[in-house]
């Protein structure tokens, strides 16, 4: 017997509304330097909170935290070795690659990791559990401020932690990936997920209110709440290692086409 599906977006569909999004924002990053309009740019602000969203979901009902960590971090690597071997062969004017969203979702799926450790704290009473969940939290954080430092010093073998360890202050969003931890906490209540989304949106909105629709654009981020609100909570298709290689794909191959054009 057919079990009836839920009406609403699965995993999957939130998934390729993100991808079309981002695509058509590094379409603009590359070829901005060509003329390509600023607004070509709105498409993809709220893209990083939908995969936010999406970590969380995934984050939530996977059976195996820490190989998920692990896909991350492999992830990551992956990207700075790649975008590394494509920079060396192609050049565009004075723009580098500093893409790698892998640093923002492995430093917030850290986060909820340490927020597992709390929880196991609350149970067990064990005060290792506090420890574990404070370094889960504030490494990537503390590690971010330690190659600042090396990067005003001109200390290569800190700046190079960077290059080895996802950091908060390294990542694309850089402060904006505890928004993670904070929707995992709110992971029963939806609602109270969109509320706090629209409050970061808020606070970019604010924080410039003379450029808020042109240079400071990232509080576009709250149009994602609208695919949140249609989720059904199902997974639908499996497209588990897709995106791991389209992210770093699509960026390089774009990278390869504007330096070619713009250098022709």
């Amino acid at each position: 017997m057919e079990i009836a599906r839920k009406k609403g977006l699965t995993t999957f569909d939130l998934k390729i509304i993100g991808i079309v999004l981002m695509f058509i924002d590094h379409v603009h990053q590359m070829f901005a330097i060509m003329g390509a309009p600023t607004w070509i740019d709105w498409f993809g602000r709220p893209v990083a909170t939908l995969f936010f969203f999406i970590s969380v979901e995934g984050f939530s009902h996977t059976r195996n935290k820490e190989k998920y960590l692990l896909r991350l971090l492999i992830g990551f690597w992956a990207m700075n070795i790649g975008t590394t071997i494509v920079q060396h062969f192609f050049s565009l004017g004075n723009m580098a690659i500093q893409n790698n969203i892998f640093t923002d979702l492995f430093v917030g799926a850290l986060a909820m990791y340490g927020i597992d450790y709390f929880s196991k704290f609350k149970e067990q009473k064990k005060g290792k559990y506090i420890l574990l969940g404070l370094v889960c939290l504030l490494l990537p954080l503390i590690l971010s401020l330690v190659s600042l430092l090396g990067l005003s010093s001109g200390n290569m073998a800190l700046i190079s932690v960077a290059r080895v360890i996802p950091l908060t202050l390294f990542a694309e969003n850089s402060i904006m990936v505890y928004l993670m931890p904070v929707m995992y906490l709110l992971r029963n209540n939806r609602k109270l997920q969109c509320l706090s989304i629209a409050i970061v949106a808020g606070l970019f909105l604010f924080s410039n209110i003379g450029a808020a629709f042109t240079t400071n654009s990232q509080w576009m981020m709250v149009f994602s709440i609208i695919p949140i609100l249609l989720y059904s909570g199902e997974k639908g298709r499996g497209m588990k290692s897709f995106f791991y290689i389209f992210y770093p794909a699509h960026i390089w191959i774009l990278y390869i086409i504007a330096s070619i054009i713009y250098n022709h």
